[in-house]
């Protein structure tokens, strides 16, 4: 399963990838299709944001600690230090690991979104497959 992540190298510039979480086909009861699923992973809290519509821009910004967030509605554009653009649509979501640096810059669309952010303990890396 791929998962957009932003992420920022040791001279402060952010910057995107694409890192591919391992999964397994499982069946959640017998007669059951089998489906992808990921391990489990540490999470330190869960929040629900809601972003008010007319919310645009938000400024440079890094994050506390390493954040899964999870797009439920509405869409962003993300832009990193070194001026690569991507959109991201609900349904959709986004490893954010640069908690030092410049930051990345977010670009909500008009309307009101809810966006669910899982943090991940500092220093929490998803195993490489």
């Amino acid at each position: 399963m791929k998962c957009l992540r932003i992420y920022a190298t040791t001279d402060g510039e952010s910057h995107f990838d694409e890192i591919e979480l391992p999964t397994t086909k499982r069946s959640v009861h017998p007669d059951a299709v089998a489906f992808d699923v990921t391990a489990s992973y540490p999470a330190s809290r869960v929040r629900l944001t809601h972003i008010p519509a007319g919310m645009r821009e938000v400024a440079w910004h890094t994050v506390p600690e390493p954040v899964l967030t999870v797009r439920l509605d509405g869409s962003v554009d993300y832009e990193t230090s070194d001026g690569e653009v991507r959109h991201v649509a609900a349904g959709n979501f986004v490893l954010v690991t640069d908690t030092h640096g410049k930051g990345h810059l977010s670009r909500h669309s008009p309307a009101a979104q809810t966006v669910i952010w899982i943090s991940l303990p500092n220093g929490f890396d998803f195993p490489e497959t």
